[in-house]
């Protein structure tokens, strides 16, 4: 299933990778304004590359002294071009950032439907394993194939229409992987006790025929190196899809029954309305408002300079801060045990510690102003 703790892990990383695009927009920013202090060498009048050097450093200072604000009027410089020159350099930075800040939110939410079209690839692998066994010839010293062959859960999959649709729709196929399926048939599979004792029974039933499905995705798909590092390359976020989809893989094949063909498939999300608002909110909220808080971090942190924090810890402080503000639905232990567990998994060894002594006293000083409203049965003045 994907919950919520998955859903703050992706936001999380797209908000890192917006942290990212920050950094390049801000140089970015930067050499636009060295490009225009540097000498027209169409033109026909002296150039004083002095005057301009020091023009584009006036301009370099007062762009990092205002970029922080969209809305800075740009007065201070010596010359009107020089305002100028800033100004559009402070337009062109956000005009970057928002532009940034929708392509990764979009591609953050499409990264569901990837999930979904994967678990269905998962799923056809049974049958393209099948496929292939139908056209190897068994070696002398092992039982033939026929009852991996005749595994009556690999039809009933590759036939199941709307599995068949979100397999195509994913874009990914099985076809292109031939190689690697006989290579884990070969190195791993036929190595495999479990596989063979199937293969040696006389008349497999259906239940044998799940047993060794599930035995092959949990001990070979979803557990052998030489397979992981096959789906690494794959899905950039397989250490955290993984577990997603191997619960939606098991949990299908354990509800097929015999001759059934149009089983019902995993949900990824019993609510994804709910989710997907979540999702998107925490996205928005702290990509949007986040800086507003920094300087709250910063007074909570007095031996740690909020420029030198780790981007991950920043940026989980900074989502923590808007869950607690922004979602009166959420116990503020609960959100604040959440990011402390994300921060075990994706920052320093010593965040757990800081994340969770920061949060602490940051949500009672909220507490205190009233920031922090929380409602519904069993959350009122929940701390």
């Amino acid at each position: 299933m994907l919950n919520r703790r998955t859903l703050r892990i992706k936001a999380m990383q797209s908000l890192f990778a917006y942290e990212q695009c920050k950094e390049a927009n801000y140089h970015l920013a930067l050499e636009r304004i060295d490009q225009a202090f540097q000498p027209d060498l169409n033109s026909m009048e002296p150039q004083d590359k002095n005057l301009l050097k020091a023009q584009g450093k006036e301009a370099r200072e007062l762009f990092k002294k205002h970029y922080k604000n969209p809305d800075a009027a740009i007065t201070d410089g010596s010359e009107a071009r020089i305002n100028e020159v800033v100004r559009e350099a402070i337009d062109f930075y956000y005009k970057q950032l928002d532009k940034d800040r929708r392509f990764l939110k979009q591609e953050m939410l499409k990264d569901p439907d990837r999930i979904y079209g994967r678990y269905a690839w998962l799923l056809h692998w049974l049958p393209a394993f099948v496929e292939l066994l139908q056209k190897a010839k068994p070696k002398k010293d092992l039982p033939p194939y026929d009852n991996m062959v005749n595994n009556r859960l690999a039809p009933l999959i590759k036939e199941h229409r709307e599995l068949a649709e979100i397999y195509k729709k994913s874009g990914l196929n099985w076809d292109n992987f031939q190689d690697e399926i006989f290579v884990w048939f070969k190195e791993i599979i036929l190595k495999d006790e479990a596989f063979l004792d199937y293969l040696r029974l006389d008349e497999p039933g259906f239940e044998d025929d799940r047993q060794i499905a599930l035995h092959l995705y949990k001990g070979v798909i979803f557990k052998h190196e030489i397979v992981n590092l096959f789906m690494e390359q794959q899905d950039l976020y397989w250490s955290e899809n993984k577990a997603i989809l191997k619960s939606l893989v098991q949990k299908t094949l354990k509800g097929i029954e015999p001759g059934e063909a149009d089983f019902e498939l995993a949900v990824l999300s019993y609510n994804w309305e709910e989710d997907r608002e979540f999702f998107e909110r925490i996205f928005d909220l702290t990509s949007k408002h986040g800086a507003e808080y920094e300087e709250l971090i910063a007074a909570k942190t007095s031996n740690w300079d909020i420029e030198r924090l780790s981007d991950t810890d920043r940026i989980l402080l900074l989502m923590a801060i808007q869950e607690l503000v922004s979602f009166p639905e959420i116990p503020v232990k609960v959100t604040i045990n959440e990011y402390i567990e994300v921060s075990k998994r994706y920052s320093t060894p010593k965040s757990k510690q800081f994340i969770n002594g920061v949060l602490d006293v940051i949500a009672v000083d909220l507490h205190k102003q009233g920031a922090i409203k929380k409602s519904g049965r069993g959350l009122i003045d929940n701390k």
